[in-house]
């Protein structure tokens, strides 16, 4: 199972009131934000255990179900272009098969999406080379290690998907 935390402002955004917290691995948790970015709305997620950020677009007020399925799509779609084997992408998304939400709970991994999200505005011509530039920041909470190398090590260790 995959845990989205996210913030006060996109629970609302979503309107959802109801929550539940569950105990997931940190591999399988994603702090998630809404910002704007080139004046229009994303949502950014980052993960817990690794840093790695996702960033997608074209999500309306309410579509939390079409917020979970672009997601997960999305992720596959990148984790794929970094060269990750299909097997361990598939591995990590049958955790994903069931996708729930919580309330954020980290001011580590908040303060990392604040970094993911300092700029307002970019010149990418899409989405996955913003998200190539962005993986491989080098982050203080992670030992100076750069997400996409940190999230590709521990993809495969099986101990990153046990509960706590």
């Amino acid at each position: 199972m995959i845990n989205l935390r996210l913030t006060k402002d996109l629970l609302k955004d979503m309107k959802i009131t109801s929550v539940q917290d569950m105990n997931v691995p940190l591999f399988l948790s994603w702090h998630v934000n809404i910002y704007n970015l080139n004046k229009r709305k994303h949502i950014v997620f980052v993960n817990d255990l690794t840093r790695l950020a996702i960033i997608i677009d074209g999500i309306r007020t309410g579509q939390l179900e079409r917020l979970k399925e672009k997601f997960l799509l999305t992720l596959h779609e990148y984790l794929h272009i970094e060269g990750v084997k299909e097997n361990l992408i598939n591995t990590y998304l049958e955790y994903g098969s069931e996708v729930v939400i919580s309330k954020t709970n980290s001011r580590s991994v908040l303060g990392t999406m604040k970094e993911v999200t300092f700029f307002i505005e970019d010149d990418f011509k899409d989405n996955f080379e913003r998200l190539k530039w962005l993986n491989r920041l080098i982050h203080k909470p992670i030992d100076y290690a750069k997400p996409i190398d940190f999230f590709k090590e521990s993809i495969k260790d099986h101990k990153n998907y046990n509960t706590l």
